[in-house]
């Protein structure tokens, strides 16, 4: 209490040994209490406002698209758009699912697609008993992404064991690109090749 006196005295002192007029000194008094007052407001006002984050812009990303060409036993063939990673079963179901009769058995479902290829689904050969039976041999050259291991069995110099391995290739990895893709099957050299190019077609 003792020290706040001593202030209040030193104020006072100083106040009254000022060399202003009275006008001047009641117009210093104005200004300091204007001053002292804005000061108030301002801090009152900074605690009391409200700080508003700025708005959160949400960017969609719209995941890269493939068209594949679905064709064969399906009840729409035709061109479809797909998001990239889709599946055989995709687009498959893109086109309005397989159709009655359709063989499933020689398609990797699971297999991811890749932009512009196609996806040929066979239908399944029965005699007139209802009975599932093997595809008529052919005549011409073979489609090596819709020939089947019998087909492929019936060419020169290709026995069941790579007939099988040209079919679980194709349907680990896709319809072939071309004929000479063959040749990425184990056990078809460049002489084997040779000797069923004519035969076969994309």
């Amino acid at each position: 209490m003792e020290y706040f006196s001593q202030i209040f005295e030193g104020i006072a002192s100083w106040w009254f040994e000022l060399n202003f007029t009275k006008i001047q000194k009641r117009a210093l008094l104005a200004i300091s209490g204007l001053v002292i007052l804005i000061s108030i407001v301002i801090v009152v006002r900074g605690n009391t406002a409200e700080i508003s984050a700025p708005p959160v812009v949400v960017t969609e990303i719209q995941a890269p698209q493939i068209f594949i060409d679905v064709t064969g036993a399906v009840n729409a063939p035709g061109v479809y758009t797909l998001s990239a990673n889709s599946r055989v079963i995709d687009a498959i179901k893109a086109a309005g699912n397989s159709a009655p009769g359709a063989d499933l058995s020689t398609i990797n479902l699971a297999r991811v697609l890749a932009d512009g290829e196609q996806i040929y689904v066979d239908r399944a050969i029965t005699n007139s008993k209802g009975i599932r039976t093997t595809s008529p041999k052919r005549s011409g050259p073979i489609n090596i992404n819709r020939a089947t291991a019998r087909d492929f069995d019936s060419l020169d110099g290709i026995g069941p064991v790579i007939a099988g391995r040209i079919v679980a290739y194709r349907k680990a990895n896709g319809p072939f690109t071309t004929i000479e893709d063959l040749q990425k099957v184990s056990g078809i050299g460049v002489a084997k090749f040779a000797q069923i190019k004519s035969k076969i077609r994309i």
